[in-house]
């Protein structure tokens, strides 16, 4: 399970910085926050690990610059098309399963929890802002699909962190097993279960 990154899987084009954040990124998603070292990260972009300090001065810093690229990526995603509510559900459900690469992948926030609390508050307030970026996007997409069934916006909220934690245990689980298939069959669950 030990996931190899070398000087030619890392970005291939870029700034050094935008090469130690894909691979930074890419440790994270498959071995966690805790699964990687500086070193790691030196190695397979190809640089001295002292050369690391000067983009990042700790690996909290480059964890947080991590989660809010990913919260920029998410923002960046949903303003590059319009989308019906019903489009931009199913986008989101593959952004998931692809971008994220259910079986062999985690969402980057959720790698962060499992050393929750071994992580300081700059990094966690970080993870929490793109949850809530996530959440906050998907209360106006379920909120549309059944403006008739809203009754109030803490329930449609409510169910908007319902399938956020659903796509995000959808992909631990898929993760643990290997098969995308687990992933998939989660989300068709979820898809029964909500209106439109």
């Amino acid at each position: 399970m030990n996931s190899t990154i070398t000087p030619s899987t890392a970005l291939a084009a870029g700034s050094t910085r935008e090469q130690i954040l894909g691979v930074a990124r890419h440790l994270i998603e498959t071995r966690s926050y805790l699964g990687f070292s500086f070193q790691d990260v030196a190695d397979a972009v190809g640089v001295r690990k002292a050369s690391l300090y000067h983009h990042f001065p700790t690996k909290e810093a480059l964890g947080i610059a991590v989660i809010r690229q990913a919260t920029q990526l998410f923002k960046d995603w949903d303003a590059a098309r319009v989308r019906t509510p019903k489009d931009a559900l199913e986008s989101y459900f593959r952004m998931y399963r692809n971008t994220l690469k259910a079986g062999s992948g985690m969402c980057p926030a959720g790698a962060l929890t499992p050393g929750w609390d071994c992580i300081d508050e700059e990094l966690r307030q970080a993870v929490q802002e793109l949850r809530n970026t996530q959440v906050l996007w998907l209360t106006g997409v379920l909120g549309a699909l059944a403006p008739a069934r809203q009754k109030k916006g803490a329930s449609v909220a409510s169910q908007a962190a319902y399938v956020f934690s659903v796509c995000q245990g959808a992909l631990l689980a898929s993760r643990m097993t290997g098969r995308v298939e687990d992933f998939d069959e989660a989300i068709a669950q979820l898809r029964s279960s909500l209106p439109g």
